[in-house]
């Protein structure tokens, strides 16, 4: 049932709770307006941070070892706010691009408030995401922006959160047919539940969830699709159901145990090099393959095609998986990893309060806490990579962040000050260098959980 019009619809606890898994009813989520639709992905956020905490506890308990790592998981957190931050600036491009065919092309209009046009709208909208997810696998440019969420040498939770900034401007154009019948209120709600039920995927405690496992994309499915052992490239591309994979033979059932990440490793953690150095290989190898064609190819052909090679590369070229991989998992000081955890926390809640105010702030003020939150993740990651140039990019985030102090009338920005300047004075001090520690694996401050 929709509500009044002229803003989104609050959500209670309970609803938003259920977004997550794809379980709110169409008498709950449906709306007449776009402007009426809740941002169920901004609100879900203290219940992300809520079932990681959970998925630590039952990881420990099974296990007896946490489910991730420092170092990664705030990459994987940083790759997240990265991916956001231009929704902050403009509304979403699937949304505009959406609109515009609606209002100029539009067929005929199914009813909002139909329980049938929210069921064919959930399978429209995850139809549309198989094809998007196979073709971001089996086209290279496409590729490099999708690999992002699969750099990751770990599965959990936070790997949910890698997310592409790039990928959201080519994903738009699979959900326009949809546009031509489908209100845009009720394609944005299961937008964001789609994506919303590919949270809890992401996690290895769960292992096997009976007879649902024929229908629904399920942790066990989506491990095999984070593999890069050779029988999970290019298997399961599901979004909430697995019966297109079964349908369209991409289907691929968990067997073997599972290795996690790229079949080329990135090593790294610094979020603008994995959003953007896949781009950079693809620019390198277009101009070095010679031929018209060729370069077409190194484009639209699969990321393993070569000249003479199938569309999609040689299958006995994928790296063999030993089982003895090695995540890079550089050795950092204890005490920097405490100040990456309560600084990052510290951009969180800037974060968080960005989205919070954003509409009566200055586009000046804005575009500074954009800046600010960027270099500060950037710092991160060259941080956990013991880099020296942490601290180029730690000094211009103190520069910026003193002058959103002085001129943005931003309190959460005081707070900050506040909170890490007795960690920022201890970074800095003589004799602490970012470099500290080893980077061998094997001297002591490790960064793992």
């Amino acid at each position: 049932m929709g509500s009044a019009a002229g803003g989104p619809r609050a959500t209670t606890p309970g609803q938003q709770l259920r977004a997550l898994f794809y379980v709110l009813p169409p008498g709950e989520s449906s709306f007449r307006t776009l402007e009426e639709v809740p941002d169920y992905v901004e609100k879900s956020i203290p219940f992300f941070i809520a079932f990681i905490v959970l998925e630590f506890a039952v990881s420990w308990v099974q296990k007896h070892k946490l489910s991730g790592r420092i170092n990664d998981g705030i990459s994987s957190l940083s790759l997240g706010i990265l991916s956001r931050l231009p929704d902050v600036l403009f509304r979403s491009v699937d949304l505009i691009s959406y609109i515009y065919v609606w209002n100029n092309y539009q067929l005929f209009e199914l009813p909002w408030d139909s329980p049938w046009t929210w069921y064919l709208t959930f399978l429209g909208v995850d139809f549309a995401y198989y094809w998007f997810h196979r073709v971001s696998h089996e086209v290279n440019i496409l590729w490099a922006a999708h690999q992002v969420h699969h750099s990751s040498e770990d599965y959990n939770l936070f790997t949910a959160l890698r997310q592409s900034v790039l990928q959201k401007y080519t994903s738009w154009m699979f959900n326009l047919p949809m546009a031509l019948f489908i209100p845009p209120s009720v394609f944005a709600v299961h937008l964001q539940f789609n994506l919303l039920y590919q949270f809890w995927i992401h996690t290895e405690v769960i292992t096997n969830i009976g007879p649902l496992e024929w229908i629904l994309n399920t942790p066990s499915h989506h491990r095999v699709h984070h593999g890069r052992n050779p029988y999970c490239i290019d298997k399961n591309y599901g979004g909430t159901l697995i019966i297109w994979d079964r349908i369209f033979g991409t289907f691929e059932a968990e067997d073997a145990k599972v290795v996690y990440g790229l079949t080329h490793p990135v090593n790294s953690f610094e979020p603008i090099l994995l959003q953007l150095r896949p781009l950079a290989h693809i620019w390198n190898t277009f101009w070095a393959t010679p031929g018209f064609c060729n370069k077409l190819s190194v484009l639209f052909k699969g990321p393993g095609w070569g000249p003479g090679k199938p569309r999609l590369g040689l299958p006995e070229e994928i790296p063999v998986v030993t089982g003895k991989e090695v995540p890079f998992n550089p050795r950092v000081p204890a005490y920097l990893n405490c100040y990456a955890v309560v600084h990052f926390a510290v951009i969180m809640e800037l974060y968080i309060d960005l989205l919070a105010t954003v509409t009566v702030l200055s586009q000046g003020t804005i575009l500074l806490r954009i800046c600010f939150i960027i270099l500060s993740l950037t710092s991160f990651g060259f941080l956990m990579e013991n880099r020296q140039e942490t601290e180029v990019f730690f000094f211009l985030s103190i520069i910026i962040k003193h002058y959103l102090l002085l001129y943005g009338n931003l309190k959460c920005v005081k707070n900050i000050l506040i909170k890490n300047y007795k960690c920022a004075l201890t970074y800095i001090s003589p004799g602490k260098s970012p470099v500290e520690g080893h980077k061998d694996g094997t001297g002591p401050g490790a960064s793992s959980l």
